[in-house]
Order: C-alpha cells, then structure tokens, then sequence
C-alpha cells in the first residue's frame, strides 16, 4: 500500500491482502489497519483520513524481500521508498506514488473508514472506490490482467509468505444448468 502524509512524504507498507467487490460502474476495494497495543494507528491509516487517497500495489516473489524491508515500523518521517529502493511511478489521478515493480496497481479514493472494537487492537475496514488500474502489459492476456502471471506472494502471517504459482490455478467452469 503506498500512501502520502499531509505534508507529502510517502509511505510502504506491506498488508496481508484486500478484498474487491462491485458496484454499478463503481469498484470498491477494502483492506483492515489495525491499531497496536498501545492504540496507536499506523501511518497508512492515518495517512489515509489525512489524504482520503492510497495506491494498492500488487506484490510478486521478485519483490518480497524489499516488501518485507518496508513492513518495519520507521518513523512518520521516514520514506520507505527509499529504504526498500522501490521505484516510484507517479499516478494519473492520484498525488500518491505507485510502485513501479508492481505490475498491477490500484489507484484509490478513499469512501470510507469503518472502525471496529476500539482501543488497541481495533481494526479500521479502509473502503475506496478504485479510480484508475495499471496493468503490465506483460500480466495481460488479450489486454486483462490475467493472475496466473504474476507471481504473486502474500504474507500468510508472524514470518510466513506465500507464493502463488501458475500452476496453483485451475480451470473450474460455472454450472450453466441447476
């Protein structure tokens, strides 16, 4: 996730996954930050109701080890663009940065925040309405990303990662009768 601060510094931070759904003409995405034991949210949060705007990056195998450098806690002040040495692609409608390894990228305006529990532990449910997808032509097929190209890695939890593979997926039609 690539945010902006209000005074325009960016920030990486790695998140476990996100979710899409549809609506008429209007895709939404929705990712949790969670506040810490201390009920302190982290920057991506607070960057977020600063700017009402993020970029969701896609991560590849080929990007883990720098995703993993920008998933320390720095400072406010700190950009991890520059500590995990990601390339910074500006966005059309966005001022936030995209990463320019990643080859799909969501650009986000911010919908709304729903907060859950409260106090530490409390997880925020970020919804944007995506504005604008990058697609690498090189993840396309017959111009749509297509997943099985990626390479993509999630992390799966404390210090596991995944990968999914292309030979991970297969083809199971919809039923076209009851």
């Amino acid at each position: 996730m690539s945010t902006l601060n209000a005074e325009g510094r960016g920030n990486l931070a790695p998140f476990s996954f996100f979710n899409g759904g549809a609506a008429i003409r209007r895709c939404r995405a929705v990712f949790s930050a969670g506040r810490d034991r201390h009920g302190n949210g982290k920057h991506t949060l607070a960057n977020i109701e600063a700017t009402g705007e993020y970029v969701i990056n896609v991560s590849t195998h080929a990007m883990a080890e720098r995703i993993n450098k920008a998933s320390f806690e720095y400072a406010a002040d700190i950009d991890e663009f520059d500590v995990a040495e990601f390339t910074r692609v500006p966005s059309v409608p966005r001022k936030t940065a995209r990463v320019g390894e990643s080859p799909i990228a969501l650009e986000c305006k911010l919908h709304t925040i729903v907060p859950h529990g409260s106090g530490a532990g409390q997880a925020n449910y970020i919804i944007g309405e995506i504005v604008l997808i990058h697609a690498h032509e090189s993840v396309c097929v017959d111009g749509i990303p297509d997943e099985r190209w990626y390479g993509l890695v999630a992390r799966a939890g404390a210090d596991r990662w995944v990968t999914i593979e292309q030979d991970a997926f297969f083809p199971l039609p919809r039923p076209t009768t009851p």
